[in-house]
């Protein structure tokens, strides 16, 4: 089935529910619902991950209706021209070239990571100066400078898809929570005894979730600035952490080789998934938080099902490192980032290999999708990022001028600007 709702079908509930209005969502796919429930403003969303230019309307519109007690009959002509102004947006292939537009000298020492807002408008960069300094995209000027670690900055975020705060962790074991408006500091949360090497906002935008290399991972309230939960139960230091759609789950993954799952509102460990023989590069859910995809030194992805914590499949192919892998937003594709040089689109589905990115000359240690999921882009140590057809592998673009190994590299929401980061200790903005 196409739709996902979350209604509540109890006896009674629908007539305290009322529908305020609908809203389109692009990337993925999916209408959302405001609706008031005893006196109270919620929203829920309808996932429609599987529709495509040439899914029929109609029999689509019939279906939401069963699943979904807010939507009436009174509302079909309405859904019916969402649903086709999202078939409109997929037709539209994002097939541009990518001009150099900026390029910027953020920091006196090197640079560590680069993170855009979920428009494009601005992004931040963290440095071994021990500052995150937050830019106006379109100007390229520096809109503020957050200082106050007392060493490395190392991992960054916005609370997208918020983006007014901004979270920093830092090699003084401290994370510190900013305005991106004022550009001050609401809180340092204090708590780990070794360096913060990973951070993420859960979707919600209440927590902020830290991994270092002390083993732990902590959840953090950002309205009080306190520590909610310590994650223990890693061996070795946490390398990746991320939050799943809902914000319920969180998963982390270790040098220990092992990844483990939480419950975000208890601090509970949920599993272990075991199976990967060397340290763990990445660890996320898909998109209707169904599967979770982990990467390893080993060589391999593995494939978990979230609701137990079982391999579904290992995605071999690689014959080095796997420094990077990630969904696309709809979860039906799967990009895999080697140290051998090249990446690899997976089906979700099948979990067959359906291309190979071939033309790097070095390690590719960054790869992600475009929001419409035709595109990828790669960062390498060869000193260039790439943009690629994600259906047949054939590489579009090479972005050049960089003159040192791209650590970072990343679209915005709409998918119309790419930022890139490099070791050369410049930002390169492209539109």
């Amino acid at each position: 089935m196409a739709t996902k709702s979350v209604a509540n079908r109890g006896s009674g509930e629908e007539q305290k529910m009322k529908l305020r209005s609908l809203l389109l969502r692009y990337y993925p796919p999916g209408i959302m619902l405001e609706y008031e429930k005893s006196g109270e403003l919620k929203t829920k969303s309808i996932d429609l991950l599987n529709l495509s230019p040439s899914t029929e309307v109609n029999a689509l519109v019939e279906e939401i209706q069963k699943a979904e007690p807010l939507i009436t009959a009174s509302r079909s002509e309405q859904v019916k021209l969402l649903i086709q102004r999202l078939q409109d947006k997929l037709r539209q292939h994002s097939n541009h070239t990518f001009y150099l537009f900026k390029v910027l000298r953020a920091h006196i020492l090197p640079l560590t990571n680069v993170a855009l807002n979920k428009s494009g408008s601005c992004f931040i960069t963290g440095s071994y100066d021990r500052t995150c300094k937050l830019w106006d995209t379109a100007s390229g000027e520096e809109l503020h400078t957050l200082e106050g670690h007392r060493n490395v900055v190392y991992a960054i975020a916005f609370n997208n898809p918020y983006g007014d705060k901004i979270a920093t962790g830092s090699f003084d074991k401290t994370c510190k929570l900013w305005s991106v408006e004022t550009g001050k500091c609401y809180h340092t949360f204090r708590g780990h005894t070794a360096e913060i090497v990973c951070l993420s906002f859960n979707p919600q935008s209440t927590l902020v979730a830290t991994g270092s290399m002390d083993t732990t991972a902590k959840l953090w309230d950002i309205q009080s600035g306190e520590e909610v939960f310590t994650l223990r139960g890693h061996s070795a230091e946490i390398i990746s952490l991320s939050f799943n759609t809902s914000g319920d789950r969180i998963v982390t993954g270790s040098f220990d080789h092992t990844v483990a799952v939480w419950e975000a509102d208890t601090g509970r460990k949920v599993y272990t998934l075991i199976g990967h023989c060397a340290e763990i590069s990445s660890a996320l859910f898909n998109w209707d938080c169904s599967l979770i995809l982990t990467g390893s030194m080993d060589k391999t992805c593995m494939l978990w099902d979230a609701s137990n914590g079982k391999c579904v499949a290992t995605l071999t192919g690689h014959d080095d490192e796997i420094l990077d892998s990630c969904f696309d937003y709809t979860g039906k594709l799967i990009a895999t980032a080697s140290a051998d040089g090249t990446a690899r689109v997976f089906s979700a589905a099948t979990r067959k290999c359906l291309t190979k990115l071939e033309g790097h000359e070095g390690e590719i240690s960054k790869i992600s999708f475009n929001p419409q999921g035709n595109r990828l882009l790669t960062g390498s140590a060869d000193e260039t990022a790439r943009i690629w057809d994600a259906q047949t592998g054939q590489c579009l673009q090479v972005l050049e001028g960089h003159t040192d190994e791209i650590f970072s590299c990343a679209f915005n929401y709409k998918g119309d600007i790419i930022i890139t980061g490099s070791k050369d200790n410049t930002c390169r903005i492209w539109r």
